[in-house]
């Protein structure tokens, strides 16, 4: 990395920029539904659209259906009816697996494979599209310097040997490795320390700024809704009860669940 060029934790590119309105969204679900083999309802006739370059929060209490919702887009979950587009094209159309490898994705607790040293964990998609060694290799050297990590300290480590925050770093620039344009994150902060996930949110909202990604982020902190996204929706019971910035939630919050979430973040 070149001497004075900005890293994932400067504090200059801490910032969000709301994304500008897009008539043809990044990633938009269209009354969509999802009901389990066994009857039972993961969320109803859902709708939303998320513009490129934005970041929108999905919050809501443990069952209400917010990670459910955010694997239809990578076809983790195959909706029960209604329509998933990703980039304008209905997902039922696309291949799974190439869909899955042009878009990013953190799960919760990481997902590096712990057999791998972590420069490998990070060509994981790289190496599935064909790229070569070198190349491969050069992309895993940027991409630990764009997430705090030195290349040739944490490289060749495996993922036990790493601080959680670290693991989470790791897990984030494996998923950029490829620079898809649409991250995914399913609660990527939710097993930090406090302290921990205070930092990351700060080096989340630096990345965002450089790199301007579309991300849909799941969570159940709404504080940290509030901290990094531009738009937040809020899920109960497998509907979406509002989506909006969070100006707009607090001033006109559209359901009694609503007011009571953030009477509950204030108090």
């Amino acid at each position: 990395m070149s001497s004075g060029a900005p890293t994932f934790g400067d504090a200059r590119l801490r910032c969000y920029a709301p994304a500008v309105t897009s008539p043809a969204p990044a990633l938009a679900a269209d009354v969509v539904s999802k009901v389990w083999p066994d009857g039972t309802r993961a969320f109803s006739d859902v709708s939303l659209a998320v513009s490129p370059g934005e970041t929108v929060a999905l919050v809501g209490e443990s069952g209400s259906g917010k990670t459910t919702l955010l694997r239809t887009f990578n076809r983790l979950v195959e909706p029960s009816s209604g329509t998933v587009r990703v980039e304008g094209r209905p997902t039922a159309a696309l291949d799974p697996i190439a869909l899955r490898r042009r878009l990013g994705y953190v799960p919760q607790d990481g997902g590096l494979l712990p057999h791998w040293r972590v420069a490998r964990n990070v060509e994981l998609v790289p190496r599935l599209l064909g790229w070569e060694r070198e190349r491969r290799r050069q992309r895993a050297r940027e991409m630990l310097e764009l997430v705090g990590l030195e290349p040739d300290v944490h490289g060749d480590r495996y993922p036990a040997e790493l601080s959680g925050g670290q693991r989470q770093r790791v897990a984030f620039a494996r998923a950029l490795a490829a620079d898809p344009p649409i991250v995914l994150l399913d609660e990527p902060f939710g097993a930090l320390d406090a302290l921990t996930r205070l930092e990351l949110h700060r080096q989340f909202q630096d990345l965002q700024a450089r790199l301007g990604k579309t991300m849909l982020l799941v969570t159940h902190d709404l504080a940290e809704a509030f901290r990094l996204a531009g738009r937040i929706g809020v899920m109960r019971h497998g509907r979406l009860l509002q989506l909006g910035p969070p100006d707009e939630l607090v001033a006109h919050p559209a359901d009694p669940y609503v007011r009571e979430l953030l009477e509950l973040r204030h108090g």
